[in-house]
């Protein structure tokens, strides 16, 4: 993935975990926006979202984006 990677760390919660965003086409000329969350350093999980069109697609990974910031996750450092 290419998107954004988000991270949330918390030492005294013993908390390292990552979440990405990204918006990928699909086989069928729509668009798709993969997620992927877990524990930093082992297999997350993933989930692709459906959308008409590219702009519903990166609506959607805004809203995303800024719901996990809420949280507490913030943009990781390159």
């Amino acid at each position: 993935m290419t998107g954004i990677t988000l991270r949330r760390l918390d030492a005294a919660r013993n908390m390292r975990r990552f979440y990405m965003l990204d918006v990928q086409p699909d086989l069928f000329g729509a668009f798709a926006l993969v997620r992927e969350w877990g524990r930093i350093g082992r297999a997350g999980r993933v989930s692709t979202a459906p959308y008409s069109t590219e702009a519903e697609a990166h609506a959607a990974l805004q809203r995303q984006q800024r719901a996990k910031e809420r949280r507490g996750y913030r943009p990781s450092s390159p």
